[in-house]
């Protein structure tokens, strides 16, 4: 069963999408579930993880919503203010919604790159562990340390890196990245997206450029912890869908993994971790 483990779909007119501008012409429109099935059906895919695109409860209705009417939304990563006095109680609230699947603070777009370390955050973060939530880190080569010392901190919570922690592939960042990453596999909790790679590398790359990115996710991470997705339509900023996924399968192939690593890679790994 193949799985898309990272796409959205927004609305422009629900007024809460700060980062998307007419500036990103591309993809500055409504995008609906169909639109990004009639991309994931040819290449196999039945099946899709809906992750969160703007920092508010309302989004994360919006989004449950869209799955509780879409067969092929299999799950919901959403979001809640994890340093609220009542985020616990928010949590076990969204996690009796059985399309809940995981929830995703925007590291990325946060000014203080230990803000998920705090201690009025911990208490949320143990509470999504507690319900059984995965937390995807939507993050850059900076937090990464910062995401193992969570990690440390509570060896019970799934964590899932998206876009492989998004190297700076166009000016060729490596080696902090490759070790930090590195260091985050050793630990069994934590599993990392190939996606969001394309739109790292500059516009319009070849979709080979990635190809060394891909291949150290895949040799770090192994066959049982390495989940694909496409980020689409963010990737329409970069390049196609069909491409993406056919990047992604030759690269594996190549690293010598057999049908079934593969296929883990690209949908079975993906219900294990969100327990689809």
């Amino acid at each position: 069963m193949r799985i898309d483990a990272h796409f959205h779909s927004w609305r422009l007119d629900r007024g809460d999408y700060g980062w998307l501008t007419p500036a990103l012409a591309p993809i500055y429109r409504d995008v609906t579930v169909e639109d990004w099935l009639a991309q994931a059906a040819p290449c196999g895919v039945v099946g899709g993880l809906l992750v969160q695109a703007a920092p508010t409860e309302a989004e994360t209705g919006f989004l449950l919503d869209l799955a509780a009417r879409h067969a092929s939304v299999l799950g919901v990563v959403g979001w809640v203010d994890l340093s609220a006095a009542d985020a616990p109680q928010q949590v076990m609230a969204l996690a009796r919604q059985p399309r809940l699947k995981g929830l995703r603070p925007m590291l990325q777009d946060l000014s203080d790159p230990d803000w998920i370390l705090r201690p009025e955050v911990q208490p949320g973060l143990a509470q999504m562990a507690e319900c059984g939530l995965v937390l995807d880190a939507l993050i850059k080569p900076v937090h990464l340390p910062r995401i193992l010392q969570l990690a440390k901190r509570h060896p019970t919570l799934a964590i899932v890196i998206d876009h492989a922690a998004k190297p700076d592939i166009g000016s060729g960042q490596w080696e902090s990245w490759a070790r930090g990453l590195a260091c985050l596999a050793e630990l069994p909790q934590v599993s990392c997206k190939l996606s969001g790679l394309m739109t790292e590398a500059g516009p319009l790359p070849q979709t080979s450029v990635c190809r060394p990115w891909v291949r150290h996710v895949a040799g770090a991470f192994g066959p049982d912890r390495v989940l694909w997705g496409s980020d689409w339509p963010v990737l329409e900023l970069a390049g196609r869908y069909a491409d993406w996924w056919q990047e992604c399968h030759r690269t594996l192939v190549l690293c010598g993994w057999g049908a079934e690593a593969v296929d883990g890679a690209l949908g079975g790994n993906a219900q294990r971790v969100y327990r689809l």
